[in-house]
């Protein structure tokens, strides 16, 4: 029972909605609160402690709904780049190394792909034998078929 437990939860699928999901937003609220608390306040200062923030005023001067803020922006770039960091190294990485210790390749490099010369589409498999958007076959480009 708890092998077939196990099997469950090691499927790729599952683990990958998991990183996702459910993984995902714990770490978010925790940089979220990084780039609340310590990247907003760093950008602010840099503007000089005056007016909105770091940004432009588009419209009457202290009007919030016509302000372009730079530093919230910036913010954001700061918050996805850290909570992408964090969902690579402490989850995908260690997930590759449980899957390739059970002989599973997971997030691997993708397989080489042609153009089709009907069609012009160039996401065509390089061992495919038809197109798979229009249908018609494909000449060998001497890559070996997978059995």
């Amino acid at each position: 029972m708890l092998k077939g437990f196990k099997n469950f939860l090691m499927r790729g699928d599952l683990v990958t909605i998991a990183v996702g999901l459910i993984i995902a937003l714990a770490f978010s609220t925790l940089i979220k609160a990084f780039t609340d608390f310590v990247i907003n306040p760093v950008i602010a200062r840099a503007q000089g402690g005056h007016g909105l923030g770091l940004g432009w005023q588009l419209g009457r001067a202290g009007n919030k709904a016509t302000y372009l803020d730079l530093g919230s922006f910036l913010s954001a770039v700061v918050y996805f780049v850290l909570f992408m960091a964090v969902v690579y190294f402490l989850i995908v990485l260690p997930y590759q190394h449980i899957q390739a210790r059970r002989g599973v390749v997971v997030f691997g490099d993708p397989v080489p792909v042609k153009t089709c010369p009907a069609c012009r589409q160039e996401d065509v498999p390089a061992t495919a034998v038809t197109c798979w958007h229009c249908g018609t076959g494909q000449p060998e480009t001497g890559a070996r078929r997978q059995p």
